[in-house]
């Protein structure tokens, strides 16, 4: 048998039936639809038509915005080379395998649910991410953008679409309105989609942080994430029942250095509370240094410190308190703390 040979042959009218209705030339040719027929049905005024080079559109007219993305997977997933061509998922012969090749950029986001992002069939063009060494050239409205290392895809309406951090890093690659990034990365936050950091080292991976519209909207989009993860602080404390901290403090020792600031501490227990928002940036390590001396010099004057970051207190909010909890309780049967001073922030 050779790879031409037709796998499970089907009768032309079994087409009529498919859901989507756009298959590649390999597919077709497992239904038993031979090139020359498949020709035919793509002439001018014929009921079908070449969507992409090597995929079919099963009906006339324009096709949906769902038939264009799933054409765009299929023309990136499609073996170029002489070989095994892509074939249907074996438990379901209407499901393509989309091999190594997702949805990203302006259209995984809007799939997402960004309401700051345009139409999909508005889109120009439809983004679609794929290995490195995948054979295969940007055309019609299907841009091809090459990777490495490919993100683990989540499922949405049945797409593999890239993660929202990788999605907004391919988008911001092509965006130079300064405010259009701004909306998008605030919108990522606030929208609860990931977190501040994620979004910030998609970026860095991209290289996009030497664009000056992109470091100002990242600067916006940190004090966004850090506001949100201070509202879930304060709803942690309260809702969990812990014992109210003063807020927002500076440390020194009498009439000695500055000790760092604080998100939360609780004097009599000796009990510090700091959120860890740092963004990874280049300086990331020299940032983690200074978090790590600090953390040293206030547990070596008997002052505990738990570090909480975003992702934790929205995950598992529950989780984070008893931490806090235990660091509290366990504050009899630690020798006294150093005296210092707290001043307000």
């Amino acid at each position: 048998m050779t790879h031409n040979t037709p796998l499970s042959p089907r009768p032309l009218r079994h087409l009529a039936d498919v859901r989507r209705r756009v298959m590649t030339t390999a597919q077709l040719r497992s239904h038993g639809v031979a090139a020359a027929e498949i020709a035919e049905q793509c002439r001018p005024g014929s009921p079908w038509q070449q969507l992409l080079p090597g995929v079919i559109l099963l009906h006339p007219g324009p096709p949906t915005s769902e038939e264009r993305l799933h054409g765009a997977l299929l023309f990136a997933a499609r073996e170029p080379a002489p070989g095994v061509p892509t074939q249907p998922s074996p438990d379901s012969p209407h499901r393509p395998v989309y091999a190594e090749t997702m949805i990203t950029g302006l259209a995984a986001l809007t799939l997402h649910g960004f309401s700051s992002t345009p139409p999909l069939l508005s889109l120009d063009h439809v983004d679609v991410l794929v290995p490195r060494m995948r054979r295969i050239r940007s055309t019609s409205y299907v841009r091809v953008l090459r990777t490495p290392a490919l993100p683990t895809p989540e499922p949405v309406t049945g797409l593999p679409v890239a993660p929202v951090p990788r999605a907004l890093a391919d988008a911001v690659a092509d965006l130079t309105d300064a405010e259009a990034v701004r909306r998008l990365l605030t919108e990522a936050v606030r929208g609860h989609h990931c977190e501040p950091a994620a979004v910030v080292r998609a970026l860095n991976q991209a290289k996009l942080l030497s664009r000056p519209h992109v470091v100002d909207a990242v600067d916006s989009l940190v004090a966004e994430g850090r506001a949100i993860a201070e509202d879930r602080l304060y709803r942690m404390v309260h809702e969990y029942g812990l014992p109210d901290p003063v807020w927002n403090v500076d440390l020194r020792l009498p009439g000695g250095p500055h000790l760092g600031g604080l998100d939360a501490y609780w004097p009599e227990q000796a009990v510090a509370v700091e959120l860890d928002t740092r963004a990874p940036r280049q300086d990331e390590d020299a940032l983690w240094s200074e978090y790590a001396r600090k953390r040293e010099h206030l547990e070596r004057l008997g002052i505990t410190v738990v570090y909480l970051t975003p992702k934790k207190l929205r995950d598992s909010m529950e989780q984070q308190a008893a931490v806090v909890r235990t660091a509290l309780m366990a504050a009899d049967d630690r020798d006294p703390a150093a005296y210092v001073v707290v001043l307000p922030r």
